[in-house]
Formats: C-alpha cells, sequence, structure tokens
C-alpha cells in the first residue's frame, strides 16, 4: 500500500503542486486547509508523514504542531514562507522533523520525506552496532571511526556528538537538541562548545574542513549529516 502524506496548508496553488509531486512519485495524499480540517484527519488513520504549513487561517501551525507531536511519532516537515533562524529553530525545537522555505522545488521536498520516513520507520529499533553514512563507518561496539577505511581517533565528545548527528543522517538537528543530547540540559545554551568540537570534528572527518561535504551547516539553526 502507498504511504499516506496530509498536507495542512491554505493556500491552493501550494496544495495542488504538493498534490501533483505527491502523488507522481506514489504517495496518496490527505489534504487541510486549516487546523480545524487537519485534527480529525489525523486522529483517525495516523498519515505516514504530515506538510505543515505554518500561516493557517484558523490559528498558528506551531500551536498544532506541538499538540500533534505530544500524541504522535509521526513525521512533520513545516513548509513555510517565514525564513527567519528563530522561526525554524522554534519549529525543530518544537519536533518538527524538518523545515522547508517556500519556494521549493518537488526533488527537495522528496528527498525530506524519504529522509523523515526513513527515521520514522527506525524509531525504537535497537541502535545498529555499525553505522555507515557516506565513507564514515561508526562502530559502537569497538567505540571506533573509521573514514574511508582509515581509523579516525576522536575524543569521546566527538565520537558522541558524531554519532547522534549519524542516527539522524540526513535531518538538521537545532543547536538546542544536540547541546542536549551530548553535553545535557544544563549546557543548553553553551553554543562555544559546539562549534569548539564540531570544528575539530570537521578537521578529522572532511577532506576540506573549511568547505565541508558531510557536516553541513545549517546558518542560525544547527547541524546536519548529510546521507547523500
Amino acid at each position: 500500500m502507498n504511504e499516506m502524506v496530509l498536507i495542512v496548508e491554505d493556500e491552493l496553488p501550494m496544495r495542488r503542486f504538493l498534490r501533483t509531486a505527491l502523488s507522481a512519485n506514489g504517495f496518496r495524499v490527505l489534504e487541510a486547509g486549516s487546523i480545524r480540517e487537519a485534527e480529525p484527519l489525523v486522529t483517525g488513520t495516523p498519515p505516514a508523514a504530515i506538510l505543515l504549513d505554518l500561516g493557517l487561517p484558523d490559528g498558528d501551525g506551531m500551536e498544532l504542531l506541538r499538540r500533534l507531536r505530544e500524541r504522535s511519532k509521526t513525521p512533520i516537515i513545516v513548509l513555510s514562507a517565514r525564513d527567519r533562524e528563530d522561526d525554524k529553530v522554534l519549529a525543530l525545537d518544537a519536533g518538527a522533523d524538518d523545515y522547508l522555505t517556500k519556494p521549493f522545488g518537488a526533488s527537495e521536498l522528496l528527498a525530506r520525506i524519504r529522509v523523515a520516513l526513513r527515521h520514522a520507520r527506525g524509531h525504537g529499533a535497537a541502535e545498529d552496532p555499525v553505522v555507515a553514512v557516506g565513507p564514515i563507518r561508526i562502530d559502537h561496539s569497538r567505540h571506533e571511526v573509521s573514514v574511508d577505511a582509515n581509523i579516525v581517533h576522536l575524543t569521546p565528545i566527538e565520537f558522541r556528538l558524531l554519532a547522534f548527528l549519524a542516527r539522524h543522517a540526513g535531518k538538521v538537528l537545532t543547536h538546542r537538541q544536540l547541546l542536549h543530547e551530548v553535553w545535557g540540559p544544563q549546557n543548553a545554551h553553551h553554543g562555544e562548545y559546539l562549534r569548539v568540537h564540531m570544528s575539530a570534528l570537521r578537521r578529522k572527518i572532511e577532506t576540506d574542513p573549511a568547505r565541508p561535504r558531510w557536516l553541513t551547516t545549517e546558518a542560525g539553526v544547527g547541524y546536519r549529516l548529510r546521507d547523500v
């Protein structure tokens, strides 16, 4: 059975674009133009993923995002014309799996959906003892990392940071999420920790640390370990 995607978007031209892109790639589509229309569609048979606009006619999509995340682990990708870094951080910290700023292309949208669905399918599974992302291989049992089959010596913090990024490969993780996971909640505001260790990690992982291919920056938001 093809997977169902719920579109929560009040602009008809955008809904038409999304519907066409999804249908052409084998997804079934549900549509809602408001929070009131969306909530019953989520509480019934839950969709595989949700595309959520923030500017809805009967409320802020951020409130719907928070309510959905409280009761569901369904992947939610925010689609919004709001391009401020603060808006992206708020949405991601509130539980969005990804954030796309309008306008965007169908190929990018579909790639983000595939990543979100892949994470959802693996949710709750035991962590693989070996994780490979591009040339990077992380062996959890040996606490060992290699790049292009060459062993790379990481500090414990660098290992935890890379392992967390790899667990969510393809997904942008906010500064707060990374700090909370690696250093603990008491250090969630110490962004300098993250900058220093990410710089060191890039020097060990990237061929050209000044132009990173794998450990990429989402300006003002966080970092992403690319998986393609």
